[in-house]
């Protein structure tokens, strides 16, 4: 996997794995270990309520994913990366920093990563809660649509154009330019290499994966998740042995970061121990236990010592 070197930078650290550089912050100095991990193009900021929340009773380290953090500027990977680059990566600093085994919380992308991690190395994840969870591919809806087909001819004359050589930097000029008019926002602002570490992450299904996930899970969902639809979180409660579905109603794609408000702000406990009041949609599970003592307390029994 080549060498780990780590340099210290005040609260948090750079760590070089396999020819990147990741930051990481690491709180709280006994307990369980716990491991955060953000979604994709945002960064471990995002998960600095949670962190503060558990670093008082556990020890809690938080990764910028290369390529991602301090709002997408930090280095990108030295090759595009996929998902097992991503999981490589984090097993790596999960046993530099012996956390093994840890809880997880992640959110998003780092779901993905999460998820292939529980099934490749079950020996260094104990629980998990993972919120807003990519991984599924959606189905396909049919034909493609007119500006579908009306892209993929631009694209196919611009790569035509490239092979000859004879046409410098139009073909170029020409794919960036078709990025622009049919991208979508999230994908026009990626630099030409994260774009291309955004084909390959999104190209890999983990369906197949969630069956060898061992790993205690609570899924935590909003109800109104347009990124990541709940359908996917029932499938995955479904697919994963031992897991609990826990479903927020007006929530979105960011339902954790809700209930930090809700719960963290007005009262000194765990950001996952959910007051009464936040409407629970629906709660299901309890097969490992997770969610026995209802959808409320469901985070907290995970995290329980």
């Amino acid at each position: 996997m080549g060498m780990t070197r780590i340099r210290n930078r005040g609260e948090g650290m750079q760590l070089e794995i396999r020819g990147a550089t990741v930051d990481v912050t690491v709180s709280g100095d006994s307990g369980r270990g716990v491991l955060l991990l953000h979604g994709f193009m945002c960064s471990a900021q995002m998960m600095s309520s949670v962190q503060e929340a558990l670093c008082g009773q556990m020890r809690v380290a938080a990764i910028d994913f290369p390529g991602h953090g301090k709002n997408g500027r930090s280095a990108p990977p030295p090759k595009p990366w996929g998902v097992p680059d991503y999981m490589e990566m984090t097993a790596e600093v999960i046993r530099r920093l012996k956390l093994a085994p840890c809880d997880i919380v992640a959110h998003s992308f780092g779901a993905r990563v999460a998820i292939l991690l529980a099934a490749t190395y079950p020996e260094l994840v104990g629980r998990m809660i993972l919120t807003g969870a990519a991984g599924i591919k959606k189905p396909k809806t049919g034909g493609a649509t007119v500006k579908q087909r009306v892209y993929k001819g631009l694209r196919g004359a611009v790569n035509l154009m490239d092979k000859t050589h004879l046409f410098g930097s139009l073909p170029e000029r020409g794919r960036e330019a078709l990025v622009q008019k049919f991208g979508s926002a999230d994908y026009k602002a990626l630099s030409p290499e994260m774009r291309k570490t955004f084909v390959k992450i999104i190209s890999l299904d983990l369906t197949d994966e969630l069956p060898r996930v061992k790993a205690p899970t609570l899924l935590y969902w909003g109800a109104e998740d347009t990124e990541t639809p709940l359908w996917m979180g029932k499938l995955m409660e479904e697919k994963i042995p031992d897991a609990g579905l826990v479903v927020l109603k007006g929530c979105g794609h960011f339902a954790y970061l809700n209930t930090i408000r809700r719960s963290c702000a007005s009262q000194k406990i765990s950001c996952w121990r959910v007051e009464r009041e936040i409407p629970f949609d629906n709660h299901t599970g309890g097969r490992a236990g997770l969610c026995e003592r209802g959808g409320r307390a469901a985070g907290a029994a995970l995290f329980a010592a």
